[in-house]
């Protein structure tokens, strides 16, 4: 699927979003910035990538973590996944929020997310008075238990 992508003014030379091996499911998102970002313990900065991109219609785009940046820095997307509309036409941008106690820097052209496009659908609501039932029922968090058997 080929989608039509537009690189923002004084972002030209970034890379565009790129599968790093043959079969990721995911592209690559690099930082289009023009100082590094120092993100602190627990504080969370919008990072733009320079990107724009026009998604065909029943699709959408997965900003997600990568994770090298989660296991090895405590970097990670705050909203994960954020999603990007097929209609959406800004920017394409990425919350991201430092969950460990050290100060991280955001240096431009540094990957620091990963996006998914993917099929989706709208679905139609209809009111009922009483949902069909199943074996789990009503149960919620931790119902089916952490263990196998």
């Amino acid at each position: 699927m080929m989608i039509p992508i537009k690189k923002l003014a004084n972002f030209k030379e970034n890379p565009l979003p790129f599968y790093a091996t043959e079969q990721a499911a995911g592209v690559d998102l690099a930082a289009a910035i023009d100082e590094d970002i120092v993100l602190k313990p627990l504080e969370r900065k919008l990072v733009p990538t320079g990107l724009a991109m026009a998604l065909p219609a029943g699709y959408e785009a997965q900003v997600r973590p990568r994770s090298g940046l989660a296991l090895k820095n405590g970097i990670t997307v705050l909203n994960s996944p954020g999603t990007i509309d097929a209609d959406y036409r800004g920017e394409i941008c990425v919350i991201l929020v430092n969950l460990s106690n050290e100060n991280f820097t955001i240096s431009r052209g540094m990957r620091i997310a990963q996006m998914v496009v993917a099929p989706c659908m709208q679905a139609q609501f209809d009111v009922v008075d009483i949902l069909p039932e199943t074996a789990r029922g009503e149960g919620g968090f931790g119902s089916t238990g952490v263990k196998h058997g």
